[in-house]
């Protein structure tokens, strides 16, 4: 038996005290439930560290490692916590060398050989790491084990792509268990009213192309669903653990519209006393009055439309697909609405095909929807992964590789847009927020109501001075491990940017 730690790390260098904090995601990362549940299945000891909602402190991490005594430490990531990752493992080798240091997650699977020379770890398990990651709890030998990149001497080993989980009812129920609930009352109200709040998945994958998106790589293409009794199942058995509510990860929830309605009447039917969101941005075309009827009926009381545009040629030119169109995001906020469903708006400022003329056309969409309960905004960032990131790097148009600032919120200058500038995308950004919400007079009064009538009027102010009053971005991981400095990567000056050699990881200081 394998004794197992598993690392989320900290959100707060990117939330912190930032105007993104309004709206910060604490809550229990559900790939590690899914992978602690397969690992416990095989008879391993497993702990979860959930770094999301504390600020990073290198001393707490090393403590904990030395307490727990893993002989596996796994550290999840995306890509604006690579820099912690990079720590993490630096600060598990220093710790003893012979504890085996596993990453994975989306930035680990996009760009694997980098991310091994870029940190201390011995294994990144890419793509679905469910069964991947307790073989290697199980001692199998790394050629063995597919889905797998790992150290080979001085080179790297590959052992090919491991297929997907076709039928997702044969994985365990998910280990919510290893998340103490009272850990995740922090959320913010903006996206979550019943907290303690849990994340929940009912399928994996997506058919669609959206250039921005990295499912494809993490999850395949395709789509597969559980059974509507095992989302019930699941249902029942995180709201016993003491969750009030949880977050539904699904890409695609609503675009198969009989299996939703029956996973929703499962759930209503079930007795739990548990509300959710649909909060992953589902698409437009896929929404339906009488399912939205029965998901509220089962709890669910909010839905995010991943609009991003608000014209139909740039919807076309990132790889929307399918019936997504203007006119279809204003008939689903109409339905979810008519079915009593709150409705949040998802906008991306910079995709691939804006102009100027366009990035407008996305602000008076935005502005012009009937009254929404929230309107969000970001920076189309091309993270790795994406065929995105993939074009720009491809045409020399990326400009920075610190992953500390790979955020949609961030005010850095990560790329050269082929038809904006980065100041012009963040003076738009700005613009779109007086438009759309500040001085908008449809949305605000909706936002009076909807805190009145929810109890929520002293957390919307709150919010709202917080919006208003702090930066756009936090404070860095500050560490003596901190080894991003130590790892140069790319020259600049050089058109496209030259890689340059890896320097030795050593941390500076011993901690005792």
């Amino acid at each position: 038996m394998a004794r197992v730690l598993l690392i989320n790390p900290s959100y707060q260098p990117s939330y912190g005290n930032t105007k993104a904090s309004i709206v910060n995601p604490f809550f229990p990362t559900l790939g590690l439930a899914t992978i602690a549940a397969t690992t416990q299945q095989r008879g391993h000891k497993v702990e979860i560290l959930d770094l999301c909602w504390r600020p990073y402190n290198f001393k707490f991490i090393h403590s904990r490692i030395k307490e727990i005594k893993p002989d596996i430490v796994g550290i999840h990531a995306t890509t604006p916590l690579m820099n912690q990752l990079r720590d993490i493992s630096l600060i598990t080798k220093d710790i003893s060398k012979n504890i085996q240091v596993v990453g994975g997650g989306p930035h680990p699977t996009a760009l694997p050989e980098e991310t091994l020379k870029e940190s201390m770890l011995d294994i990144i398990c890419v793509g679905e790491a469910d069964y991947t990651f307790a073989d290697l709890c199980d001692g199998n030998k790394l050629s063995n084990i597919q889905g797998i990149y790992y150290r080979d001497g001085d080179g790297v080993g590959y052992t090919g792509i491991r297929p997907v989980v076709e039928n997702l009812d044969d994985l365990p129920m998910p280990a919510w268990e290893l998340y103490p609930p009272s850990d995740y009352q922090k959320i913010s109200r903006l996206i979550a009213r019943n907290p303690p709040v849990t994340t929940a998945e009912f399928s994996r994958g997506c058919v669609y192309l959206c250039d921005f998106c990295a499912s494809k790589m993490t999850m395949a293409r395709g789509y597969r669903k559980k059974s509507p009794e095992r989302c019930a199942e699941e249902v029942k058995y995180m709201n016993s653990i003491g969750f009030r509510e949880f977050w539904l990860a699904d890409d695609i929830f609503t675009s198969d519209q009989q299996w939703a309605f029956d996973v929703s009447e499962a759930i209503a039917k079930s007795g739990t006393n548990i509300t959710w969101t649909c909060s992953n941005g589902i698409r437009v075309e896929s929404a339906n009055r009488n399912l939205f009827k029965m998901m509220r009926k089962a709890g669910c009381y909010r839905v995010s439309f991943g609009f991003e545009s608000g014209n139909d040629e740039v919807l076309k030119a990132f790889g929307k697909g399918g019936r997504a169109s203007v006119e279809e995001g204003r008939r689903a906020v109409r339905e979810a609405q008519e079915a009593g469903i709150e409705v949040n708006g998802f906008f991306l400022l910079g995709l691939s095909g804006d102009t100027e003329e366009t990035m407008n056309d996305t602000i008076e969409f935005a502005r012009s929807l009937a009254p929404m309960d929230l309107l969000k905004f970001g920076m189309a960032v091309a993270f790795p992964g994406t065929d995105m990131f993939n074009n720009y790097a491809e045409k020399g148009l990326v400009k920075s590789y610190d992953w500390d600032n790979y955020f949609v919120f961030t005010n850095q200058d990560l790329f050269a847009h082929e038809n904006l500038s980065y100041i012009t995308i963040q003076n738009y950004m700005q613009k779109a927020y007086r438009r759309a919400i500040t001085f908008n007079p449809r949305f605000a009064l909706q936002r009076l109501y909807r805190s009145i009538t929810t109890g929520q009027l002293l957390s919307e102010i709150y919010y709202a001075i917080k919006f208003f009053t702090n930066p756009a971005t936090d404070s860095k991981v500050e560490s003596i491990y901190y080894g991003k400095n130590r790892w140069p990567r790319h020259d600049f000056e050089s058109t496209p940017p030259k890689k340059l050699p890896y320097l030795e990881v050593k941390n500076r200081e011993k901690v005792a």
